[in-house]
């Protein structure tokens, strides 16, 4: 079972504010889990999110339109 982490400790291991996280859950772009009136965020959902987020780098190719 993965940890269930606080706002805080999401927002600290994505090095951004409690006010970003608190949206991510307002808009439900992140999947979060109700303990009685609090809200915790399982570890891998939020690898999840940061995974669904990665942009992979441009090639040579990409730019140029040529293959180098």
């Amino acid at each position: 079972m993965d940890e269930l982490l606080t706002v805080s400790e999401a927002a600290a291991l994505l090095h951004t504010s409690e006010r970003f996280v608190r949206r991510l859950i307002a808009e439900r772009r992140i999947e979060f889990v109700k303990v009685g009136r609090h809200v915790r965020i399982r570890e891998s959902a939020l690898i999840a999110f940061v995974v669904a987020g990665t942009v992979a780098p441009l090639t040579t190719h990409d730019v140029t339109g040529r293959v180098a």
